[in-house]
């Protein structure tokens, strides 16, 4: 009686690059328009690393190439493509007056012939950085006469209601463009990152952002996960207390994981606090020195009021020897607000 031949074993499928993994399943098939000049620099900071004795990589996204730059523009390319997509013909968000979302998602706009609307809380503001940018470009901006920041949340939704009620077809976009599509923009940039990352040899154990919204953090945490990154990301809260920033990046996280149809494990988001300084939106003195710091030993401008502060966190860190291995920091942009507000004491 003749034996049955043992079946061949299958050969081990090679793991999917995170290139691979990114451009299979619904992810892949988000529309977007192109805004970003992409892949922004990843570079070295050799001065500041020796200054801080761990090596710190610059991740350059404040080089994206619309205006003057900004993180705001990876989540804008899926926001247009999908207001597009919606048939509308007008966006409607808002933030502070010196807010870099607001004045990005309006030059994006009036680029893809897109009617902005902009909201701001308070009353006035004086026309200097991103405000001074908004009028030179002939953007509206309405104030909701409250200084409260969530004042912006109803101005939003009350402005695209006169816009509806006119026969428009607005398309509404909370502060900050924290959605799960906005979210996606940093997902995307993993893929890249992960990609110089490699190029270079390097493996970071953590990624430093300014968190604030919270919808950069959220992509960043799936495209972590996505990517199989072995890092660390951790966000500087510069607007929110520590516990309403992690329960905001845990649910922004989960829900851009659920658009894009990716079955990742999210651990618990990483937020520091003690940074905020005087207020959001408020110049801080650890803020400023960090500033000057990065922009000494490695000719790089840090806006003053977000990457600053965040940048003060990840010094603190290092010199008190909790950050350990290479880092990556986000440069998000926001050069504007550098030219806004009373001039800074010298050092």
């Amino acid at each position: 009686m003749s034996t049955p031949s043992r079946r061949a074993a299958e050969p081990r499928r090679a793991p999917q690059s995170p290139a691979a993994r990114a451009s299979s399943g619904r992810f892949a098939s988000l529309p977007r328009v192109p805004l970003v000049l992409g892949p922004t620099p990843l570079h070295r900071a050799p001065r500041l690393s020796r200054e801080l004795g761990v090596p710190i990589l610059l991740k350059r996204d404040d080089l994206t190439g619309v205006g003057l730059g900004g993180n705001k523009l990876r989540g804008l390319e899926y926001i247009l493509a999908d207001l597009r997509a919606r048939g509308c013909d007008c966006l409607v968000t808002g933030a502070g007056p010196q807010s870099n979302w607001i004045m990005l998602a309006a030059l994006a706009c009036l680029r893809y012939q897109i009617e902005p609307h902009v909201v701001c809380y308070g009353s006035a503001a004086a026309s200097e950085g991103n405000m001074r940018l908004l009028r030179w470009l002939g953007v509206g901006v309405r104030f909701t006469d409250n200084p409260d920041r969530s004042s912006v949340d109803a101005g939003i939704e009350a402005a695209a209601a006169r816009l509806r009620a006119q026969g428009r077809h607005p398309y509404p976009v909370p502060r900050g463009g924290a959605t799960p599509l906005g979210a996606l923009g940093y997902v995307r940039a993993s893929v890249e990152l992960a990609a110089q990352l490699n190029s270079l040899g390097e493996q970071p154990s953590a990624l430093c952002t300014a968190t604030g919204s919270g919808g950069t953090q959220a992509g960043l945490v799936v495209g972590a996960a996505l990517t199989g990154a072995g890092y660390q990301v951790v966000g500087v809260t510069v607007s929110r207390p520590v516990t309403d920033s992690r329960a905001r990046v845990r649910e922004l996280a989960a829900a851009t994981a659920e658009l894009a149809g990716m079955d990742v494990v999210l651990g618990e988001p990483v937020v520091l606090g003690g940074w905020i300084g005087p207020g959001y939106g408020q110049r801080s003195p650890d803020g400023q020195a960090a500033a000057r710091l990065v922009a000494a030993a490695e000719g790089v401008f840090l806006d003053p009021v977000f990457g600053a502060k965040a940048m003060a966190a990840l010094i603190a860190e290092c010199r008190a020897g909790r950050a350990r291995g290479t880092q990556v920091f986000l440069v998000s942009g926001g050069a504007p607000a550098l030219f806004a507000g009373p001039p800074d004491p010298a050092p």
